[in-house]
């Protein structure tokens, strides 16, 4: 079998989602509309399409055990001189997806990361400096809360563009106890017929 490019994201919902791709494209990043607003969880990774089944079973497992959460979107901030990235910043929700990028990261599909796990929207991305600039400067008053409940697994085409391949709704509700640790394929009908579509 092949392989394919996936990852794993928490989605910014709308109306917020749209309007941070219109933005970004706004700043002259051309990846604007290939990528849906979101907060990673597992970043582009490739696997081997016959550990995708396994995967899902796993990422259902880890969403099946997870609790619903607030996130809430406030300013900008940026990863240079490292990377030429300016983001949204997460004040509120950031332990909350640090501790699930783990769980998401422990299962058949793990990938070390390059650097510290930074939870965060991407809003500009490798274009001029005065661009990136500008978005930090543009954006620093953005603000935006939801619950967050659940994450997707997404895969990249030959084109560069991302496609939702499954979501994962938390099996709990907020303020839930914790479950009890699930066991990978323990859960039947973790999805429609153990495949993904």
């Amino acid at each position: 079998m092949g392989s394919r490019t996936i990852g794993v994201s928490v989605a910014v919902p709308e109306p917020y989602g749209s309007l941070l791709q219109r933005r970004r494209a706004g700043f002259g990043d051309r990846a604007a509309y290939a990528i849906p607003s979101h907060v990673t969880l597992l970043p582009p990774t490739e696997a081997d399409e016959d550990l995708l089944p396994e995967f899902a079973r796993h990422l259902a497992a880890v969403a099946e055990g997870g609790r619903a959460f607030p996130l809430r979107l406030s300013g900008t901030g940026t990863f240079r001189p490292l990377t030429p990235v300016v983001f949204v910043t997460l004040a509120e929700g950031a332990p909350d997806c640090a501790r699930l990028q783990e769980r998401v990261r422990s299962g058949p599909v793990s990938r070390e990361l390059d650097f510290p796990y930074h939870p965060h929207v991407t809003v500009a991305h490798g274009i001029a400096p005065e661009a990136l600039d500008r978005a930090q400067c543009e954006l620093a008053a953005f603000s935006a809360a939801w619950t967050v409940t659940g994450f997707a697994l997404y895969q990249q085409d030959a084109g560069g563009v991302w496609h939702t391949l499954r979501e994962f709704p938390f099996g709990r509700p907020p303020g839930a106890p914790a479950a009890l640790p699930h066991q990978y394929g323990t859960r039947p009908g973790a999805d429609a017929g153990g495949r993904l579509s």
